[in-house]
């Protein structure tokens, strides 16, 4: 899965506010079939959906398009994926799964509609939403090639947060641990990690804050529900100019010692040696990647 920076939620019945989740800038869309949709217009939304993702794949290649369905258990899911694997889906936004298992029966239904509909390619963003899904998440996360990505659990008020039974701060030290099982489970697996939600719609430096110590920990990109989030979401888990300059003299500065026949040297004050060297290649490209997507939001 691509490295998104941001992931931006949308009802799947309003189609207008799509137009604006896009003009936000953000990486990836999640059109929503679950929560956001009352009961007696989700079969409508589905369709609604469909459409919004052909109209916006007319002009923008390059979003990221996602649908969260309903889960398993409300028998919906099927209905949700006929409708909504399209060409132009890159994904598919997969709820409420806490076993290798539930991977699997998704496996089998997007299996049979990419065919009957023409599409392949399709990931899944995994929420870990449970308390069996933090002891799982190692096996969920290893469970599918399709399984692009998991979000570290942080939200104030949503299902985990019930089930955990955590008071949420503003620092997150109450879901450190549980992120951190998630974050492992994604490392291990070799998929993009995602940290959750800042609720607070106004409190932008609270956001920023939070989206820093989430990089901090070693997540690589977050979920966000207004599109006012997505800006200050997408600066913190873009590498600086600084940043990119310093350990690309790490780089070139290893390469000439190495050269050399030196392993290891001083750099700015560091002593450094081979792995910081390795570190510093891989982090270059992860961040040539990103800013490369920074260039050509509008």
């Amino acid at each position: 899965m691509q490295a998104y920076r941001s992931v931006l939620f949308v009802p799947g019945h309003r189609p207008h506010w799509v137009d604006k989740a896009i003009a936000s800038g953000a990486d990836a869309v999640v059109l929503d079939l679950e929560d956001s949709v009352p009961l007696g217009e989700k079969a409508a939304a589905r369709e609604t959906v469909a459409a919004s993702i052909a109209r916006v794949r007319e002009t923008n290649s390059d979003v990221g398009l996602l649908v969260r369905v309903n889960p398993l258990a409300t028998k919906l899911t099927g209905a949700d994926l006929e409708a909504v694997v399209v060409p132009g889906l890159d994904g598919v936004f997969a709820p409420k799964i806490e076993q290798a298992t539930d991977v699997l029966q998704y496996d089998a239904l997007l299996d049979h509609f990419e065919t009957r509909n023409g599409v392949t390619g399709l990931e899944y963003i995994v929420p870990v939403e449970t308390v069996k899904a933090i002891q799982n998440a190692r096996e969920i996360a290893a469970a599918s090639p399709r399984v692009g990505a998991m979000i570290g659990p942080t939200a104030e008020h949503a299902d985990i947060a019930r089930a955990v039974g955590y008071e949420w701060t503003p620092e997150g030290l109450e879901t450190l641990y549980l992120r951190s099982q998630v974050l492992l489970a994604c490392r291990e697996a070799g998929i993009h990690a995602l940290t959750g939600l800042w609720e607070d719609l106004e409190n932008l430096s609270g956001l920023k804050e939070f989206a820093i110590r989430g990089r901090q920990l070693g997540f690589r990109g977050m979920i966000a529900i207004h599109p006012s989030h997505v800006a200050t979401v997408n600066e913190v888990f873009t590498p600086s100019a600084e940043t990119v300059a310093f350990y690309e003299g790490m780089v070139a500065a290893y390469e000439e010692a190495a050269a050399a026949g030196t392993g290891a040297l001083r750099y700015r004050g560091l002593h450094i040696d081979k792995a910081h060297y390795d570190k510093a290649v891989e982090w270059l490209e992860r961040a040539a990647r990103l800013r490369g997507t920074e260039e050509e939001t509008p």
